[in-house]
């Protein structure tokens, strides 16, 4: 399956969430743990001081498993949960950080949690559903919440989840639904790599091999070829066969074998099974 940057799969999900947490959890900004209506949008100033040492814990949190220190990250989720047991963000961390560890029972089950406590955070339903599609192999299920993050209007980056849907309706080979989620993507978003290399796919899988050339150029406009997934590599290659567009064919073969020496795409190339 092509990546959320051609490349990453859905595992970009972690970078992005880790981010958006990066840029609000000093504001306030995670949701009514009870998912109801207020009266007034909670802000900064109604923050306790419980909440803001919690708040401060969590980006501690982040920024250590963006070093990858996944211990030390644990520590500061501990820490932030002691000062405040319903901060649903701290076990959406939690639950990136156990999936980067590989403990996929406890990655869940703080998914799980983080969602009972926030029932409409939509970066939660988001990152639950890549975590279902992509580790649990549970992409039906997934679907599900990548369409309620899509729909929650207080969401911010929509397309992060239109993208993963789109992803996963193409693991399941739902080219019909892959389609339909991509050019959304495309609408809100035009320069997304996954997106180019998503609807490449889609073209590629129903033969129109005019269009996936088409996806294949637009991705390689807007990413290097050394930023490409093996997956990608392999597909653009075929495609320019396909399309008998071959020009590019020796630069990608040589990231291929360079970056991906092991990998099913260079062992496919090999043995010239550019048809499987």
């Amino acid at each position: 399956m092509i990546g959320a940057q051609a490349g990453k799969g859905m595992n970009g999900a972690a970078t992005r969430l880790a981010a958006a947490l990066a840029l609000c959890l000093l504001s306030a900004c995670a949701s009514n743990p009870g998912g109801g209506s207020t009266a007034e949008l909670k802000t900064a100033s109604d923050q306790t001081v419980a909440e803001k040492r919690a708040a401060i814990r969590l980006q501690l949190a982040v920024e250590y498993y963006q070093d990858g220190k996944y211990e030390i990250a644990l520590d500061e989720i501990k820490k932030a949960i002691a000062a405040d047991g319903d901060y649903a963000d701290a076990y959406g961390v939690r639950a990136l950080i156990y999936t980067a560890m590989n403990e996929l029972p406890l990655a869940e089950e703080n998914y799980q949690h983080a969602l009972r406590l926030a029932p409409r955070n939509p970066e939660l339903a988001n990152n639950y559903g890549a975590f279902l599609c992509q580790r649990a192999n549970r992409p039906q299920e997934a679907m599900r919440h990548f369409d309620a993050a899509i729909a929650n209007p207080s969401y911010r980056t929509p397309v992060s989840a239109m993208v993963n849907a789109g992803q996963c309706s193409l693991k399941t080979k739902n080219y019909d639904a892959a389609e339909r989620y991509l050019l959304n993507a495309l609408r809100f978003n035009p320069d997304l790599p996954a997106t180019s290399a998503g609807l490449a796919r889609v073209y590629y899988e129903r033969r129109d091999y005019g269009r996936a050339g088409f996806f294949i150029h637009r991705l390689t406009d807007v990413s290097t070829l050394d930023t490409l997934s093996a997956d990608a590599l392999w597909l653009a290659i075929r495609v320019g066969r396909k399309s008998g567009e071959r020009a590019n064919e020796a630069s990608l073969l040589a990231q291929l074998r360079r970056r991906f020496p092991g990998s099913p795409e260079f062992a496919a190339y090999e043995r010239g099974a550019f048809d499987e």
